[in-house]
């Protein structure tokens, strides 16, 4: 599941993990807020998902209190934090939450698709 406020989000990241779409390597699912992200976890308890990524900066919830809830209510769900900014206290916020990657913007698609594909 990708959460990230910006609606063209979906269209990069389907447009970038077109073969693996494709070839049903991988499934997208997204949402536009931390809130609707944890909705969509509550409702579908027993959903095969097992990767999150989430965008630091959000308007209402933000992606650290995100990664905070998720990790307390669904330790094994791995999630991957987002964020335009290299800020070293946004990341040891995340490895303090549990993160379990740390991804600067621009997204180097590639590195992506090999964490997601071997996690």
């Amino acid at each position: 599941m990708v959460v990230d406020d910006e609606q063209d989000v979906q269209f990069l990241f389907e447009q970038r993990f077109r073969r693996e779409l494709r070839q049903n390597q991988i499934s997208l699912y997204f949402t536009l807020s931390a809130e609707e992200a944890l909705e969509q976890l509550r409702s579908n308890p027993s959903n095969s998902l097992s990767l999150i990524l989430t965008d630091i900066n959000m308007p209402g919830m933000n992606g650290l209190t995100l990664l905070k809830i998720i990790k307390e209510n669904y330790p094994t769900l791995k999630v991957f934090v987002i964020t335009a900014y290299e800020d070293e206290q946004n990341y040891l916020t995340a490895k303090r939450y549990g993160a379990d990657g740390f991804i600067t913007k621009p997204i180097e698609f590639n590195k992506l698709k090999e964490k997601i594909l071997n996690s």
